[in-house]
C-alpha cells in the first residue's frame, strides 16, 4: 500500500517546526506498513494535486503567508478538485486563513483567498500568543498546542474544535477554533499539532485509510513516549492555567 503526501512550501511555511507534522505522520504510516512518498513544493513549482492523498501546509509569517497565497491561487481549482475527489488536506497556523474568502491585512489591504471556505480573516497589530487546550469535534481527547496569531477569523460554521478551555479561538477567547469540512482540516494551532496530539494523528490516519478504501487496522502504531509527552503537556497546562 502506497500514498503520496504533498507538502506545500516547507521552506517558507514552517515557522514553528511545522515540517515535523509530516515526519511524525510518515513514521506512523510506515510502521503501519504503508509506503509513503513526500513531495515538497516550492513557490515556483506546479503542485500535482491529482496524485496527492494528503495535502499539507504549515504556518508562516504574515509576509510569507501572502506569498504562499499568491503562489497557490493559480492552482486553487486543482486543489478544490483534489479535496472533492477525497484527498485529505491539513492547513495549520496562519495557512488556515488562505482557505477562506479573503484576508484583510493590518494596513487595510484585502487579499482574495482560495475560496474553499466562506470565512474571512482580518489581521491587526495586536498579536495573541499563548498555549491552547481545545475540545475536538471529531475525536475525544482534548488537543493541546500553541497559538501566535494577529488575526480574527469570522464566519466559520463548522469548527474543528467546538470550544477552548484555554486560549483564543477563531473570534474570541475560549471560543470555537479551526475549520473542518469533509476531508479538509484547518487550525491555527501550531507546535506542531500532530506531534503534540497523537489522537489527532490517529484520526487523520484512519481518515486517509478510509479515503483510500483500505481496511482499518485494529490498532495503530504508538511511537515511544508520545502518549506520555501528551499527558504531561496536558497536565501542566491544566495545572498552570486552572483550565
Amino acid at each position: 500500500m502506497e500514498l503520496t503526501i504533498l507538502h506545500l512550501y516547507p521552506d517558507c511555511m514552517s515557522l514553528y517546526g511545522e515540517y515535523a507534522n509530516l515526519l511524525v505522520l510518515r513514521e506512523h504510516l510506515e510502521k503501519a506498513g504503508i509506503t509513503v512518498r513526500v513531495e515538497s513544493m516550492l513557490f515556483e513549482d506546479t503542485p500535482d494535486f491529482a496524485q496527492a492523498d494528503l495535502i499539507y501546509m504549515g504556518a508562516g509569517t504574515e509576509r510569507t503567508q501572502k506569498e504562499a497565497l499568491a503562489a497557490l491561487l493559480p492552482h486553487r481549482e486543482a486543489l478544490k478538485a483534489a479535496v472533492a475527489r477525497g484527498a485529505a488536506a491539513l492547513f495549520t497556523g496562519n495557512a488556515m486563513e488562505l482557505l477562506g474568502a479573503s484576508i484583510t491585512d493590518a494596513a487595510g489591504k484585502t487579499w482574495e483567498g482560495l475560496g474553499l471556505a466562506e470565512f474571512t480573516t482580518v489581521e491587526s497589530d495586536k498579536r495573541t500568543p499563548g498555549d491552547v487546550i481545545a475540545v475536538p469535534a471529531l475525536w475525544e481527547a482534548p488537543a493541546v498546542g500553541f497559538m501566535n496569531k494577529c488575526s480574527v477569523t469570522r464566519g466559520v460554521t463548522s469548527p474543528l474544535f467546538t470550544s477552548l478551555s484555554l486560549g483564543f479561538g477563531n473570534e474570541k477567547e475560549l471560543g470555537s477554533e479551526g475549520y473542518v469540512s469533509g476531508n479538509l482540516f484547518a487550525t491555527h494551532l501550531t507546535g506542531p499539532v500532530l506531534v503534540k496530539n497523537p489522537d489527532f494523528t490517529d484520526f487523520l490516519i484512519r481518515r486517509i485509510f478510509e479515503n483510500k478504501g483500505w481496511e482499518q487496522p485494529g490498532a495503530l502504531p504508538v511511537l515511544p513516549y508520545e502518549r506520555e509527552a501528551y499527558e504531561v503537556t496536558l497536565g501542566e497546562l491544566k495545572a498552570r492555567n486552572g483550565a
